[in-house]
């Protein structure tokens, strides 16, 4: 095994380094070599030292109590709330840090005293009256204390991903129940550093204590003042209750590892996400057939009928219909009304007064119970302000492929639809429910982020279960829906496995198992098989396309991938900037794509510029010539395929109307064939796709002249 070979530290700084430790070791060494051993259990069993430790021990955990039911909620706030005067209330939390014990106590004395700014009135109104009493002692330690806990949670907290308490709201978890439930279980070990580093703290407190309870034998006489008080006549013991304080400083420190800071909480999450990731057992999947069979299916044909597969080139391309023959949302009784018995999500029970005025509450949508298929389709329409800028509607059952360039809002699109981005705001109806005012948690949408966002502390059968008992589900009858729907997307063996046992396909399908077992009306997916191999990718992809068959919502999927928006969805959305650029079936985005990017994405050159009698004045220089040109003075894209392009060492005479000179960039292998990137002074660069046989007889490299031609009949116009 090859060894790293250690680093040597520079003798500057390793001598300098080594004398602070010497100076922090030395006063520690003293009080190990001035303890009288034989004397010490006579020491520490004194009447008075065990009346001072048996009081330390209930103030330092009266003050861990305090702190934890101050400090943690504190160090939410600091960690997940933008409000005026943070930065202030954060220096304030680490001012006792930093504050002179004795300093301290006095000012506790001018708050809380008998003559303080609070004192009077606890007095008067309750009787309390906290200096020189054993709740003083406590006030006192939970003031120099608390700090280190808000200060280590505060640490975990913003280690923490925001998205898995994202996701526990999408799935029917209120605010409350996420922190206990999510954020608490996640950010443990900074809480538990916190904590014991709290309790520590409070067990060596002296300044304060004495400054404000006093030092009254079987009040407020703790330890560190019973120290004090025995140096003055028994030094020996005093050094005896010094080392028993310091063996527990030491045992606290050791436990923790310095894992106080709330970084190693961070550092172990990535771990998990790294590990489930690194080295997964994919071949585990193949398993299951539910992840047998190719990536594409027939259902592209679907779209080849539908009279609405284009909007016309003069429509607005800010509103996207995808109103159909499917017909609305609404499952109706036989008097027209809607039948909210039968639906997936149930309106729940309401008092009295809201069943006279349903306007008075908002319906909160819950599951159904397990083994009910969804009985209710969902459209959908949403009017999308700020970033984001489209009315989109589509009917129930659509699969929408969002695809789009960095920044172009894919991501402030589905944030906006859960109601959790400032960005953009959606006017959001699913069915005939207007959810727009309903926090994420009452909204029936469901998201499964690109991470997957498995919480790490429970299994894979807890995970899915989650969102059922969120929404009131009985824990056995959650259990069985929840193994039911493992079991559906080839996972149910691995239930009591955690997130960092799961390989990325398996991951994948619990988190889709998650999202579906809470039967939502809106299904939103970023980027669900980004993280896969390209085996895993095509098992999952072939999974997924199967139950989003069967989904009765509608399901938005962000998408960098062409194959699986074509093999995924009924109708692709092209976003650019905020802007709806093109909606169509996928099979009509292909041939005839309206966004430089997607045409890229798809293989296409595409070239910009505006339209001329004969074909299109290109806005980087030069001109292209087509068969069919559109009407003068319009914004277009010409699309011409790579395989289109002829390239020759000679400038080619015949019947191209479009030839240029140029030189070669960069030769790339695709499949069988060859890429090659071909720039030009005289027009924009150029992507041929040709044989290897015919770069060896073109004698094709980097750098070598050649000559490029385009028939107008290849090239195509689509106006934008």
């Amino acid at each position: 095994m090859n060894r790293r070979p250690r680093a040597r530290a520079p003798l500057a700084l390793a001598l300098p380094a080594l004398l602070a430790v010497a100076f922090l070791l030395l006063p520690l060494v003293g009080i190990l070599a001035r303890t009288e051993w034989a004397q010490l259990g006579t020491h520490l069993t004194s009447p008075a030292v065990t009346e001072a430790l048996r009081l330390s021990l209930f103030v330092s955990f009266w003050a861990l109590g305090l702190s934890l039911l101050l400090g943690v909620p504190l160090a939410w706030l600091l960690a997940r709330v933008s409000f005026p005067g943070k930065v202030l209330v954060r220096s304030l939390v680490m001012l006792p840090m930093v504050l002179p014990p004795t300093v301290g106590g006095v000012a506790l004395l001018l708050g809380f005293g008998r003559r303080g700014l609070l004192g009077p009135w606890l007095e008067d109104t309750f009787g309390i009256v906290l200096p020189f009493h054993t709740s003083g002692a406590v006030v006192a330690a939970t003031f120099v204390a608390m700090p280190f806990l808000v200060i280590s949670l505060e640490g975990a907290l913003r280690g923490l991903r925001p998205s898995y308490e994202e996701t526990a709201a999408s799935l029917g978890a209120s605010p409350v129940r996420v922190f206990f439930t999510v954020t608490l279980p996640m950010a443990a070990p900074g809480l538990i550093a916190g904590a014991a580093l709290t309790w520590a703290r409070a067990l060596g407190e002296f300044g304060a204590t004495i400054t404000f309870a006093g030092n009254l034998p079987g009040a407020t006489q703790t330890l560190p003042l019973q120290v004090y008080l025995l140096l003055q006549d028994e030094p020996a013991a005093a050094t005896s209750v010094s080392l028993l304080l310091l063996a527990i400083a030491m045992v606290v420190l050791i436990a923790l590892r310095g894992r106080w800071t709330g970084g190693a909480t961070a550092d172990r999450e990535g771990g998990r996400d790294s590990k489930a990731r690194k080295g997964s057992r994919d071949s585990g999947d193949s398993r299951h057939s539910g992840d047998s069979g190719g990536s594409r299916d027939s259902g592209d044909s679907r779209d080849s009928g539908d009279p609405q597969d284009e909007h016309s080139s003069e429509g607005s391309p800010d509103t996207v219909d995808t109103r159909g023959s499917q017909g609305t949302a609404a499952a109706q009784g036989s008097d027209g009304t809607a039948a909210p018995e039968s639906l997936p999500w149930a309106v729940g029970p309401k008092s009295a007064d809201e069943r006279n005025d349903p306007a008075r509450t908002p319906a909160v949508p819950r599951p159904v119970e397990p083994g009910a298929e969804p009985s209710e389709p969902y459209s959908l329409h949403a009017d999308l302000t700020g970033f984001t800028r489209f009315i989109l509607e589509a009917p129930p059952g659509t699969t929408i492929a969002v695809v789009g360039p960095n920044g172009a809002g894919k991501t402030t699109l589905l944030r906006a639809l859960l109601g959790l981005t400032d960005r953009a705001h959606a006017v959001l109806h699913l069915g005939d429910t207007d959810v727009s005012a309903l926090p994420p948690h009452r909204r029936g949408v469901a998201w499964v982020p690109q991470s997957g966002a498995l919480f790490p502390h429970l299994s894979a059968l807890g995970n899915t279960v989650y969102g059922l008992r969120a929404h009131g589900i009985s824990r056995t009858a959650a259990r069985t829906s929840a193994q039911m729907w493992l079991d559906r997307l080839g996972v149910g063996p691995l239930a009591q496995r955690r997130p960092a046992q799961l390989s990325g396909g398996q991951a994948q399908r619990v988190a889709l198992a998650r999202a579906l077992a809470v039967r939502p009306r809106l299904l939103l997916l970023d980027e669900p098989l980004a993280a896969l191999d390209q085996t895993t990718r095509a098992r999952v992809r072939h999974t997924l396309r199967g139950h989003l068959a069967g989904f009765g919502g509608v399901c938005l999927i962000v998408t960098h991938d062409p194959v699986e928006a074509v093999s995924l969805a009924d109708r692709v959305l092209v976003l650019d900037e905020g802007r709806a650029v093109q909606y169509a079936p996928p099979v009509e985005v292909t041939r005839h794509p309206r966004s430089p990017w997607v045409a890229r994405m798809l293989g296409r050159n595409a070239w910009s510029g505006t339209t001329t009698e004969q074909g299109l004045e290109l806005f980087g220089g030069g001109r292209l010539i087509v068969a069919e040109p559109l009407p003068a003075g319009r914004e277009a894209l010409a699309i011409i395929g790579p395989e289109a392009v002829s390239v020759h060492r000679e400038r080619p005479g015949g019947s191209p109307r479009n030839v240029w000179p140029g030189t070669v960039r960069e030769i790339t292998a695709s499949g069988s064939r060859l890429r090659v990137l071909i720039g030009s002074a005289e027009a924009p660069d150029l992507v041929a796709e040709i044989t290897p046989a015919a770069a060896v007889d073109l004698g094709l490299a980097e750098g070598v002249n050649v000559w490029t031609s385009v028939k107008a009949t290849e090239a195509e116009l689509v106006a934008v």
